[in-house]
């Protein structure tokens, strides 16, 4: 085997495995947008509890609509993966500072996404 196979043959599960962690992550933000969205009290009440009016809670799904979506187009995954990874630095340091409660599943997806935009940093040069 030459070293370009051996390459070839760990690239493939490798991209496999970072195309599913999207997928997930692509899921995980597009039923949070659906949730607030809809207007599920306890998104209202989250909103209401951070003092930025509901206006905030429609331009937070929307960037989660935005960010799933791009999460799941090639050409836009990186950049998706660093908005998302973003909006989640914000919600850890809401949660840790204003809602209280557990910014688990918040840091989760902070790491996921952080993990995709470095993968595909390649893919963030502006231009």
């Amino acid at each position: 085997m030459t070293t370009a196979t051996l390459t070839a043959s760990r690239a493939r599960p490798l991209a496999i495995a970072l195309w599913v962690v999207q997928i997930l992550c692509a899921a995980a933000f597009l039923a949070a947008a659906t949730a607030k969205l809809t207007g599920q009290p306890m998104m209202v009440d989250v909103f209401a509890r951070l003092g930025l009016g509901q206006g905030f809670r429609y331009v937070t799904a929307i960037v989660e609509v935005i960010g799933g979506i791009g999460l799941l187009v090639p050409r836009f995954a990186g950049k998706a993966a660093l908005l998302l990874a973003a909006t989640m630095l914000c919600a850890v340091l809401a949660h840790l500072t204003v809602l209280g409660g557990n910014p688990g599943p918040a840091i989760i997806l902070l790491v996921l996404t952080g993990a995709i935009a470095w993968v595909r940093r390649r893919e963030l040069v502006l231009g």
